[in-house]
């Protein structure tokens, strides 16, 4: 059985490439790998949320949940000087590019990639950006998301991205039913872009 993109050591080997993205009107070179989401290009998903989402501004804390190789982390330490970045991956070499793409983007000091385990506990984030995991399985993903979301600031605000045909909508409702409003903002090329509040 080959590799998942959540395969914690993916055992294929680590061949390595390059892939252009544009994001927020710059131009990135990001390093990509076997084994690793979306390996050959920014995916569609990631590309949708970023376009129908204006960038943060100012300082804050921010997590990329579900990094791959830390396109979204990047973007969002880029465009907010001010702001710390975690890029939360299972993936270890997931994590791995993250911290290179950082440092060839020049935004190494403030993106700490890391297992989710090795997030501080305490931290509380003022916004979270994920492309989740659909492919683990419903109990999985709402498992995973209620231990991230109970992890927003008061006044925090979380976007994701997810396929309409994977459960966008389903999953707009439960959140909802979970105590963390969520409305659809945008709706382009089969995702939904969703934001949720506390």
């Amino acid at each position: 059985m080959g590799d998942h993109f959540f395969s914690a050591e993916p055992a294929s080997a680590d061949v390595r490439r390059t892939v252009e993205a544009r994001i927020w009107d710059k131009p990135y070179v990001f390093t990509t790998a076997t084994g690793v989401f979306s390996r050959d290009r920014l995916d569609i998903g990631t590309s949708v949320l970023l376009r129908s989402v204006e960038p943060p501004a100012g300082s804050g804390t921010f997590l990329d949940l579900g990094c791959g190789y830390g396109p979204i982390a990047c973007a969002l330490a880029a465009e907010a000087p001010a702001a710390k970045v975690w890029a939360a991956d299972v993936n270890s070499r997931a994590l791995e590019l993250t911290r290179l793409n950082a440092e060839a983007t020049g935004v190494s000091d403030r993106v700490h990639a890391a297992l989710p385990d090795d997030v501080p506990a305490e931290l509380q984030f003022d916004q979270l950006w994920s492309n989740p995991a659909i492919h683990i399985g419903k109990p999985e993903l709402h498992k995973m998301l209620l231990r991230w979301l109970t992890r927003l600031a008061p006044d925090g605000i979380a976007w994701f991205v997810v396929g309409k045909n994977l459960g966008g909508d389903s999953l707009q409702r439960w959140m909802t039913d979970q105590g963390y409003p969520c409305e659809r903002v945008a709706s382009a090329k089969g995702f939904r872009v969703l934001r949720a509040t506390r």
